[in-house]
């Protein structure tokens, strides 16, 4: 059975635990500073329409979330605007850190994979959006490889739309059934990140998968923020429209993402790439174009 994180469920008793409680919660708390960060950003929502980075305010501090065993709330539409950034003399503002803080989905076996690519195109179909509905897609693996071998394949894949719930994939244990095959190749759906042809292009060569259409924020953000054009990493653009910051601890990030069960802190780093990517996603398409043609070929890698 999958391994769901949050919404008062039980922990696995076939996975090992740290003595820690095992769940993750979208609790009152959490939902409180959302709401509070959405109101920042409705409150610049002018400002942003006129194609202007406004001033962010500090981020009120938070503590680390509460595990408590009330239910997750429904996803609900946020108001996106940028949010907005201030400074005081030459001293940037110490920014919060960001984390998902829905409930984790966490499957290993070709089983619990295939429900979850059923549940994913099952709420696609049920949005009946007039468009394509945006994923977050973000892929793992183990970046060292044994010597002599050849380079590490997919270990896992990240898939979110919407606040309160992504699920991680782990793919090196249960492969890519048909399914969730015909979800990553399927037009009803666009893939949104960083650097995302890369990705699709490994999925390509590890496995076969044509993942299509795609969306690449960096390009995107090129499009609509009124700032010179350059290669945004996901942690920088999270920190340009958020005023948050993204989290990238190199044992985590430079890990065995091939485990036999992944740990807590593995399944919140990988829930969190997937959610920010179509959070910023979401963000930056109710945003005005500001460069029709931005000239991002000739600007380096950073």
């Amino acid at each position: 059975m999958a391994m769901h994180l949050g919404a008062g469920a039980a922990p696995d008793s076939s996975v090992p635990s740290n003595g820690e409680d095992d769940d993750f919660h979208w609790d009152e708390a959490a939902e409180a500073e959302l709401q509070a960060i959405e109101a920042a950003y409705a409150s610049a929502s002018a400002s942003a329409k006129r194609r202007r980075l406004p001033d962010c305010t500090s981020p009120s501090p938070s503590s680390r979330p509460r595990y408590s065993q009330s239910p997750v709330s429904g996803g609900s539409t946020p108001s996106w605007a940028l949010a907005p950034h201030t400074t005081q003399g030459n001293v940037r503002p110490r920014h919060q850190p960001i984390s998902f803080s829905g409930k984790i989905v966490y499957c290993r076996t070709p089983s619990e994979v295939e429900k979850a690519a059923t549940d994913i195109l099952g709420k696609i179909e049920s949005m009946k959006a007039p468009g394509q509905v945006s994923l977050g897609f973000d892929l793992e693996w183990k970046p060292f490889p044994s010597r002599g071998e050849p380079t590490c394949k997919v270990a896992v894949m990240q898939l979110c739309m919407e606040k309160t719930l992504c699920y991680v994939l782990h793919i090196t244990h249960s492969g890519v059934p048909p399914i969730l095959k015909s979800l990553l190749e399927d037009s009803s759906s666009i893939k949104v990140g960083i650097c995302i042809d890369n990705d699709a292009r490994k999925m390509l060569n590890d496995y076969d998968v044509c993942v299509q259409p795609l969306m690449d924020l960096s390009t995107l953000a090129n499009v609509k923020l009124a700032v010179p054009p350059k290669r945004w990493s996901l942690a920088s653009l999270t920190e340009m429209i958020t005023c948050r910051q993204l989290p990238k601890p190199s044992n985590i990030r430079m890990g065995n993402w091939e485990a036999c069960v992944l740990s807590k802190q593995q399944l919140q780093y990988a829930a969190t790439d997937a959610y920010i990517s179509w959070y910023l996603y979401e963000a930056l398409q109710s945003l005005p174009d500001y460069n029709a043609e931005p000239e991002i070929e000739s600007v380096k890698a950073q």
